[in-house]
C-alpha cells in the first residue's frame, strides 16, 4: 500500500508537494452553505442566537481501555490530573521535536473511555501511537463525512450541535423544560432536549458562550426539530449557520484551526509515521496556500507557545512525547499569536482589480472566507523583513472588516502596521488558485481574541491566558 513517504518521494520536497496539491477548495461537508445569508448568520451569534451543526466536518476518535488515560497523557501535552467525568480539554499532541501535530477537543465519558473530536491529523497521530505501543487501549475512528458525497447516504456515530449567543439560554430553558443548571466553562453536564437526556459542554466559538450537545446519530432529526421548536417557543431569532459562515466564527474568538502538521521531517518515529500514513491521508493530500514559499517545510511549523497553548502543558508528568523539546522552546524567544486587521482600502483595491478587463488582477478574495487551501501561509513584512505569517483569514460582518489569525515575532507590538503579501508568488498546481498578480495589503496587529465579547467571556480559557 502506498504511503505518505512514497508520495513525498515523488516530489522535490514536501513544500513542493503541498503547494501543488490538486485536492481543490477545502470543503465543510453536508451542511448547507447558507440557511438564510451568511451576513445575518454571522450577526446572529453576536445579537441573538445561532445553531451550528458540527456533525459532519470533524473526525471522532474513541479511546477506551484500562490504559486510556495513561496513553493519552503520553500522547498529548496536557495534564490529566483534573480530567474527571464532567470535564473537557483542548488536547494537543506534538512531535518529539516539539512541533504541533494538531488539536482536538477531548471528553471523558468514563474512567476508561475518552472521545476526541477535531481534525484528522491528531486522530491519525493518536492511532499511530497506539499501533506502535503496548498500551491496553482500543481505538475506534469515525472519520469526517465525505466532502463530496455525490448523493451517497452519510452516517456518523454521533450528531453534534452547538447553540450560542446572548439569547441562547432562553432556548436551553425551553428545550430543557425549565432553567438549565449553571455549567462552568469547558465542563460537561446533562440536560434535557425534549424527551432525550443529552450531554452538554459549556463552550463558545464566536465570542458568546453556549452549549455543545451530542448523542446517537439516529436521534439527530428529533433533537434538531426540538431545538428549532424551542427557539420558536422562546421567540428567539435563532439562525441556523451554514458552512460559509461557520468557518469564520473563529476569527473573532482567536483559535487557529489548521496549522500545518509538523510531521514531514525527522528520523526514527517520524519516518516510521510517514511510512505508516496512507497516500490518501489528509497529510498527503492537503494543500499549502499563500505568499510564503520556502524549501524548508519546517518554516511552516508552529509550537504550542506560539499558538497560546503553553500554559496547560503538564510539566509534572514524568514523560510525554516532545517534553524535552518543549523545555528548550519555553526558554527561547517564541513568536506570538495575533489578529491581523486588513486595511479596507487595500482590500477594495484587490477586489476592484477583477473589474478591469485586459489588466492583471490580484488574487480573488472570496467572501466570507478566501482560504483556498487546507493551510494558509501569507508573508507579513516589516519593510523587507518577514516578521510574521498570516494563517487563517476571513471577513467578519460583525466587525465590518477582513481579519486573519497568525503569528509574529516577539518584538512586534499591538497597533503596529505591517504589510502582508497577498497571492501566490508563482504559478502552482493548485486547482483552487487562478492566475493572478501578487500585491500587498496593509495589516494592523490587533489583539487576540479580536472581539471584546470573546475576551470577556473566555476569561478562564487558553484564548486569553498567557503562555507562562
Amino acid at each position: 500500500m502506498s504511503s505518505l513517504s512514497d508520495v513525498i518521494a515523488q516530489h522535490k520536497n514536501p513544500v513542493e508537494m503541498l503547494r501543488n496539491s490538486k485536492i481543490g477548495m477545502y470543503v465543510y461537508p453536508v451542511v448547507a452553505p447558507e440557511y438564510t445569508n451568511w451576513r445575518d448568520e454571522q450577526r446572529a451569534w453576536r445579537d441573538s442566537a445561532v445553531l451550528f451543526d458540527q456533525t459532519h466536518h470533524m473526525d471522532e476518535l474513541i479511546v477506551e481501555g484500562p490504559d486510556a488515560e495513561a496513553f493519552l497523557s503520553h500522547v498529548g501535552i496536557n495534564s490529566f490530573h483534573n480530567m474527571d467525568l464532567n470535564r473537557a480539554k483542548h488536547f494537543v499532541p506534538v512531535t518529539p521535536a516539539g512541533h504541533v501535530v494538531g488539536d482536538m477537543i477531548i471528553f471523558r465519558e468514563r474512567a476508561d473511555k475518552f472521545i476526541l473530536v477535531g481534525r484528522a491529523p491528531t486522530a491519525n497521530w493518536t492511532k499511530f501511537q497506539a499501533a506502535i505501543g503496548s498500551w491496553k487501549v482500543r481505538i475506534i475512528h469515525d472519520p469526517r463525512s465525505d466532502s463530496r458525497p455525490d448523493g451517497k447516504a452519510i452516517y456518523r456515530t454521533h450528531y453534534r450541535f452547538q447553540i450560542q449567543g446572548p439569547d441562547a439560554d432562553k432556548i436551553f430553558e425551553k428545550m430543557n423544560g425549565g432553567p438549565v443548571q449553571e455549567v462552568k466553562f469547558f465542563h460537561v453536564d446533562w440536560i434535557n432536549v425534549g424527551s432525550k437526556k443529552v450531554q452538554a459542554l459549556r463552550h463558545g466559538m464566536a465570542g458568546a458562550p453556549g452549549l455543545e450537545i451530542w448523542g446517537p446519530y439516529e436521534d439527530k432529526a428529533y433533537v434538531l426539530s426540538t431545538i428549532l421548536q424551542a427557539a420558536r417557543d422562546a421567540k428567539v431569532d435563532m439562525r441556523r449557520v451554514g458552512s460559509r459562515a461557520y468557518s469564520t466564527n473563529t476569527l473573532e474568538s482567536g483559535w487557529i484551526p489548521s496549522p500545518l502538521p509538523g510531521i514531514y521531517t525527522g528520523d526514527g518515529m517520524m519516518q516510521e509515521y510517514r511510512d505508516w500514513l496512507g497516500a490518501d491521508a489528509y497529510e498527503a493530500m492537503g494543500a499549502i496556500g499563500g505568499s510564503f514559499v520556502s524549501d524548508n517545510i519546517e518554516d511552516y511549523y508552529v509550537n504550542p507557545f506560539e499558538l497560546g497553548y503553553g500554559f496547560y502543558i503538564g510539566w509534572k508528568k514524568e514523560n510525554f512525547i516532545g517534553k524535552d523539546a518543549l523545555v528548550k522552546q519555553k526558554a527561547a524567544k517564541n513568536r506570538k499569536k495575533v489578529t491581523f486587521e486588513w486595511n479596507a482600502e487595500d482590500v477594495v483595491k484587490v477586489i476592484a482589480s477583477a473589474f478591469k478587463p485586459g489588466e492583471d488582477h490580484f488574487k480573488w478574495i472570496d467572501f466570507p472566507q478566501p482560504n483556498y487551501a487546507s493551510t494558509s501561509a501569507d508573508m507579513v513584512m516589516n519593510g523587507d523583513k518577514m516578521v510574521g505569517m498570516s494563517m487563517f483569514n476571513g471577513y467578519s460582518y460583525n466587525e465590518r472588516c477582513m481579519l486573519s489569525l497568525g503569528v509574529v515575532d516577539d518584538g512586534v507590538q499591538i497597533g503596529d502596521v505591517l504589510t502582508m503579501k497577498w497571492g501566490e508568488p508563482e504559478t502552482t498546481g493548485k486547482t483552487s488558485t487562478e492566475s493572478h498578480k501578487q500585491t500587498e495589503i496593509r495589516v494592523r496587529v490587533s489583539e487576540t481574541p479580536y472581539a471584546s465579547e470573546a475576551r470577556e467571556n473566555y476569561a478562564d480559557s487558553w484564548r486569553t491566558k498567557s503562555n507562562a
